[in-house]
């Protein structure tokens, strides 16, 4: 068991980044330094980790840095002793990739390069680090109606979302093999819960459920993917970078699959119950449109792996999951509203000079 001391997470006021980060100090025992070290691009968010922040003072550390700039990095490699670089940063809508593919390119690839030159000068040939590069697993293509991702499944991204992350995952795996690099990588399913910007799927059907507007659904609705409660994904990166296998790669997901059409109106109807409103209301709202280009029909991991070498396992049912989920949502009906419109960019500018 390794125990990390000084804690770099990138893109930490991220959605999983700050529930990771939360995590660590709230339900693990950890009692050293957490260094968020986030770009603070339009899903980075500080103020997910308010809390944090009034109740870990000194032991957590914000800066806004892009990991594309290695003087930024550089800076906080010298500054502070860094053991653990648990790395999130990353360009993450497939949507967003199709339509301005530049700054994936620049992020996840470009970004994961510079940090990994940056962490291998620092570091040496010290081998009591590590550096724990979480991904995805749209890397691995599109499934079928059968079968599920393996941690040696062939790589076979489809976006350029995908693609960029693939690529990043192979510079991981190189500076590895060819420097020695302490290195893991996590290859996780779509994750729900607390603190997501409202353009992935469950987040933005229930900001458009509250405030009454279309539910749009791509294509005939029947695209799988497999969800997992944002928590889980924090425990399992914890057990990867504290007992996990240097060198390895741990698939990490719910085994828990819905179409989307099924997990729209399912959400309809949870928070119809939650809210004491007739479910046909909000029904009523969902709305078929175009299928985005190279949407991939199904996504499945097996898991079998980090459930038998690290003993970890989920500890919430997608029911308990997707409840919680839809309380936080309706206790943080603000933050939604600001996160969603221009509130959100001029609070930043009073209180972040811009880049």
């Amino acid at each position: 068991m390794r125990t990390p001391e000084m804690l770099l997470v990138t893109g930490g006021a991220g959605f999983i980044g700050s529930n990771f980060i939360r995590y660590v100090f709230t339900k693990t025992g950890f009692t050293g330094t957490i260094i968020n070290f986030d770009k603070l691009t339009y899903a980075g968010n500080p103020l997910s980790l308010s809390d944090i922040v009034a109740q870990y003072g000194e032991r957590y550390i914000f800066v806004r840095g892009d990991i594309a700039e290695s003087s930024e990095i550089d800076a906080v490699l010298s500054k502070y002793q860094v053991d653990t670089v648990v790395h999130f940063a990353a360009e993450s809508h497939v949507d967003r990739s199709i339509h301005g593919p530049e700054e994936f390119v620049r992020t996840n690839i470009l970004g994961t390069y510079t940090l990994l030159q940056c962490v291998r000068q620092a570091w040496g040939d010290r081998q009591d680090v590590r550096f724990h590069h979480v991904s995805t697993d749209e890397v691995y293509g599109s499934l079928g109606s059968t079968g599920r991702f393996l941690e040696s499944t062939a790589y076979n991204p489809r976006s350029p979302y995908s693609a960029s992350k693939a690529s990043s995952d192979h510079l991981v795996k190189a500076w590895y093999h060819t420097f020695g690099l302490p290195v893991s990588i996590s290859n996780c399913s779509n994750n729900y819960g607390p603190y997501h910007f409202p353009e992935k799927l469950i987040p933005l059907m229930i900001g458009n459920l509250l405030a009454r507007k279309s539910l749009p659904v791509y294509g005939d609705g029947l695209n799988v993917r497999d969800w997992l409660y944002v928590e889980d994904h924090a425990s399992a990166i914890w057990s990867i970078v504290t007992a996990g296998e240097v060198g390895e790669t741990y698939n990490v997901g719910g085994e828990n699959e819905w179409t989307n059409i099924d997990l729209v109106e399912y959400l309809c109807i949870s928070l119809a119950d939650a809210k004491g409103d007739d479910p046909q209301e909000y029904l009523k709202l969902i709305t078929y449109v175009p299928d985005r280009p190279g949407h991939d029909h199904r996504y499945a991991i097996d898991c079998t792996k980090i459930k038998t070498d690290l003993g970890w396992v989920q500890s919430f049912t997608f029911e308990q999951g997707l409840q919680a989920t839809i309380q936080w949502y309706l206790a943080h009906q603000d933050w939604v509203k600001q996160v969603s419109t221009g509130e959100y960019r001029n609070w930043m500018k009073k209180n972040y000079s811009s880049r």
